[in-house]
Formats: C-alpha cells, structure tokens, sequence
C-alpha cells in the first residue's frame, strides 16, 4: 500500500507510556507522539484543514498565496500543503523563534520576514499587523489565521480527540496540553468531553501569558503580560479558539523549567521534542497531587526537538540565561580565581602616540577604546603598526580613526567553551560585567590560569 501524498500521512501518531520521567506522578502516563506527523508537529492536522474549508469555501483560489503569522509549524503544515496543491506562502514570525523553525519554513520554499517580538499585537510591526497588511496588499492572497479559524480545533475535534479515545480504549482520565492558539486542547478537549463529560482537560500556560489569570477570574489583565522564552504556548491575547469552557484548569510553568524538561524528556525517555512539551511534562508533575493511581494521563508531544536545536539543547544558550548550573567554568568563575584589576582603557579622542606610550609604559598588547564611559572599540599594537605604516603622521591622529570593533562581551554564565572560541587573532580577550555593574576582561592568560588553579 502507498499513499497519494505526503498530506495522506498525517494522523494516527502513536501514543507511547512514559516510563522514567514521570516517576512519582501516579497514574499511567502516556505521551501522544505528534512528531512522527510529516512535518514533525501537530501543526499539520489544522493546517490542512484550514486550507481544505477555505477551498470549499471559495476563499482560497487556485494560484493563490497564503499569508500567515506563524512560530514556525503552522507555516510547516501550511507550507506542505501548498505544495501538494499549489499555492505560494508568505510567513510572518517573531525574533523570539529559533532560526531552524525560519530555516525550515525557507526550506520548503516560503518567504519569511522576521518581526519583533517585545510590541503590542496592534503595533505596525508585529507579526500580526504585518500578515494583515500583506493579506491586503497581495491580490489573491487568503490568511488563515490559525489563532481565530476554528477548523484549527475542528481537526482536532474530527481527528486528534477519536485517535486519543480509540488508543486508550476509553480510558482517559486527563489531558493535558500547552495552550496557544488554543486549537489543539479546544477540539481534543470537546471531543472528548462529549464521550466522557468526567475528562479533565489542563492547559499549561507560561509566566508572561495571559490565559490563566482569565479562566480564574474572567479578567484580561495587561499587565500579566511580559516576553517569555517558551515557545508555542502562551499568548498576550485570547484566541478565539481558546474555549475556556472545555478547559478545567491552568497552570503556569517557568521559562527555565520548561527549557530543562524538554532536555530531560531526550535524556531520559529517548523522545526528541520541543520546547512546548517539557512545559506539559513540567505542568502535569507540578499538579501531580490532583491524580489517583487508577488515572490515564494522555499529554500531548507537539514537536520535534531538531527546531530547538540553537535553543533548549544548546548547554551555552542555556548558561547564558542562568538556566544550567554545572560544573563547568564559566566567565564569573574565571572572575573569581582572577586578581582584580582596574581594566585600562583609553579615551577615543585621545591620540595614537598617546595609545603607544600607554602600550609601552603598562606592557600590554591592546587596550578597549571608550566614548563617554562607553566602550566603543578597541585599539592593538598590530592597528597602529599597520596604521603607522600606511601614513607616518597618524601619530597625532585620535584614536577613533584607527580603532577596530570592540572585544566580544560575555555573559557571567557564558561557558569557558564559549569563551574560548571567541578569543582569537582579532581578539585577544572577552569583556564581562561583573554583579557589581564593572566592566572586567578576561584574557587567554586568565582562562589557563583558572584551568590550572
């Protein structure tokens, strides 16, 4: 047997019992695989419904471009089936996604304009408005919008809730998904709700999201609105797709526990996903003195962990945010086995013979160049002998003239690794603020020096 297209793949993902990372929570836990969908999430489903209603409904025309705001697996789904029936597509995204998400979107032919994250969704330049305003420019174009379209739940209704209750012989007790477009938990939820009201549906927020501060007391609050690192889950609006009446329950889970359970759900059940199920797996333990042993817990595994691979599996991008504690060197314990010393730099509108004498007389090979207590540059012994060279009367010349790009700064989390790999021919140290607000450099010498003490 073969299938037609790819898009005749998607569905009837399999359902697989966690074994380790769940211990201690009662009950039979049971991950829903949406990685094994062609286009690694669950995103496929709603995207080849949305573009089947808006077909019979005449809203999507032959030839036509599809324009979307989208993190990255909507566009996915959206971008498969375009290909299979022959539509362009236009993505709008934020800087919060990581670059294998917008990789992955280009790959598959898409054009992609990145906008910022940290404005109101009325804001011009969010990834809202802008997929608005090119719905309007481009002729024939058509925007699913996947937060207010409900044939996004609709799938998950007709396909996503019969699969769950069919593979778990009518035994689920609880489901529990990370909500944001709403989708997914709305239609699954309702589905099962109608073959057994006594099902409770969690949705996992995140800290920064407005969702479970309005299901507890039916006000939108603004200032429960903050940028967050999740990705997938959360939002600073209500989707219409959010039927907060088939959702029992949220609750919020940090930025931080969220990046490390996607990790630990690799490591210790062998299952690479993303970002949006180590906060349904850090959730459900979070609540897991609401269950029985006699409970069946279905949680839904959106997607796959290779769009992370920058982000939540990168142990520097995780240092970085002080998400990981290890024993590994990092900038602030290379600051703390090194003798302080006042950083020595030099004015930018001081001169060349000025930079020389100072080189000479403090016996050091480059210096940070600063503008207004700023560091701006950095000038070296090899800048003024090239510099010197070329025009013999530069000596009276300001430093800015011939200053290069200041040193690399660093974060005191940032790995000895990274470190590193950032000092080389062009720069011979890293820059670091240390907790007091002081600007400290770290040099090669100083990284030996830490190994060997």
């Amino acid at each position: 047997m073969w299938y037609n297209n790819i898009l005749e793949t998607i569905g009837n993902t399999p359902l697989v019992k966690l074994n380790t990372i769940t211990k201690g929570v009662p009950g039979t836990i049971l991950a829903k695989i949406e990685t094994t969908n062609p286009g690694n999430s669950i995103k496929d489903r709603m995207a080849v419904k949305m573009i089947e209603d808006a077909e019979k409904s005449g809203k999507l025309k032959p030839g036509g471009t599809i324009i979307e705001g989208t993190s990255g697996n909507t566009g996915m789904g959206l971008a498969m089936a375009a290909i299979i029936k022959g539509y362009k597509c236009i993505f709008t995204t934020t800087d919060k996604q990581s670059k294998e998400k917008v990789d992955a979107l280009r790959a598959f032919g898409a054009e992609v304009i990145v906008c910022p994250t940290n404005v109101e969704p009325e804001d011009p330049r969010s990834y809202y408005s802008v997929s608005s305003r090119l719905e309007r420019e481009v002729p024939n174009s058509w925007k699913p919008n996947q937060y207010d379209n409900l044939a996004n739940s609709q799938a998950h209704y007709e396909q996503t809730g019969p699969e769950i209750w069919e593979q778990t012989e009518g035994k689920i007790t609880h489901l529990v998904v990370g909500v944001g477009t709403g989708g997914t938990i709305s239609g699954t939820g309702r589905y099962l709700k109608e073959k057994n009201p006594n099902i409770k549906v969690w949705g996992i927020d995140t800290y920064g999201s407005v969702f479970k501060k309005y299901k507890e007391t039916g006000i939108f609050d603004k200032d429960e609105i903050y940028p967050y690192i999740t990705e997938g889950i959360g939002e600073d609006f209500l989707p219409a797709n959010v039927n907060f009446d088939v959702i029992d329950l949220f609750e919020k889970v940090t930025d931080k526990d969220a990046a490390l359970m996607t990790r630990d759900i690799a490591r210790k059940e062998g299952i690479f996903v993303g970002n949006s199920a180590g906060a349904a797996i850090g959730g459900l333990i979070q609540l897991k003195d609401k269950l029985k042993p006699e409970d069946v817990v279905v949680v839904i595994f959106h997607d796959h962990g290779s769009r992370y691979m920058g982000k939540m599996y990168n142990e520097d991008w995780l240092r970085e945010r002080g998400f990981l504690q290890d024993e590994k060197l990092t900038a602030k314990s290379i600051l703390a086995k090194k003798e302080s010393t006042e950083i020595v730099t030099l004015d930018a509108q001081k001169s060349v013979l000025e930079a020389i004498n100072t080189i000479k007389s403090m016996n050091i090979s480059q210096i940070p160049v600063t503008q207004q207590g700023m560091i701006v540059g950095k000038i070296a012994e090899s800048d003024i002998l090239s510099a010197l060279l070329e025009n013999p009367g530069l000596k009276s010349a300001a430093i800015s003239e011939i200053m290069t790009a200041t040193f690399p700064f660093v974060d005191l989390n940032t790995s000895i690794d990274k470190i590193s790999s950032l000092i080389n021919k062009e720069n011979s140290a890293v820059l670091v603020e240390d907790e007091s607000g002081k600007i400290e450099i770290i040099t090669q010498y100083d990284i030996i020096n830490a190994i060997s003490g």
